[in-house]
């Protein structure tokens, strides 16, 4: 296997504490000296990445990765992850009841604007659940809020919003401000979103 990229400057910052943890795991592994830590972005939870973090041999580090020797550990990074954790800290987290490892990430993935052109595939009822995914519920998560679709019936798209947004007496206003017309001016098949969310005690109070 070709050699892999190795960095002068690591790409996530080990603290001392979080190194003496992970060793202290690695440790109880098979080969742990054969052992590096794969730190990887699997994914966008709202207006944070997902991580993943696995021990992985270092032997079958893919030719691209990039990685960086700390204290006796060797911290992988795979390439198209790099440039979105670059500035990371990997440490303990501050309530020491808490346990496990956190990574403190300056980085934040780009929010996508409602409205932007998005490539929509399937049914008229995935290309709107897709939206919603894709574009829809990022933009909104910074409110603590998301947007689920119930049905489709005829033209008629049925959304049901949830979190921040329920309960609140701007989140009709929001959907059919935002949510309605990134969903119309998308999929041409939807010509009217309806909000079937209780807002209040009664049913679809702004329906």
């Amino acid at each position: 296997m070709s050699e892999t990229n190795t960095l002068t400057e690591p790409v996530i910052t080990v603290t001392e504490n979080a190194l003496a943890k992970i060793l202290d795991l690695r440790a109880a592994e098979e080969g742990p000296d054969e052992l590096g830590l794969r730190i990887e972005i699997t994914g966008v939870r709202g207006a944070e990445f997902s991580y993943d973090l696995a021990f992985e041999p270092l032997a079958e580090c893919e030719p691209d990765d990039v990685r960086h020797a700390q204290g006796g550990l060797t911290v992988v990074v795979p390439a198209e992850s790099v440039e979105n954790l670059v500035g990371a800290t990997l440490d303990l987290p501050s309530n020491p009841d808490q346990g496990g490892l956190v990574l403190r990430n300056p980085n934040r993935p780009q929010i996508p604007r409602l409205g932007d052109p998005i490539e929509l595939t399937g049914t008229v009822e995935d290309k709107v659940r897709q939206l919603l995914d894709q574009q829809v519920n990022p933009a909104i998560a910074a409110h603590g809020g998301f947007a689920s679709l119930n049905k489709v019936e005829g033209s008629a798209a049925y959304i049901t919003m949830g979190g921040g947004c329920q309960g609140c007496a701007m989140s009709a206003l929001t959907l059919r401000e935002g949510i309605e017309s990134a969903i119309l001016g998308s999929i041409p098949e939807i010509t009217e979103v309806v909000d079937t969310t209780d807002h209040s005690s009664g049913e679809n109070p702004f329906y």
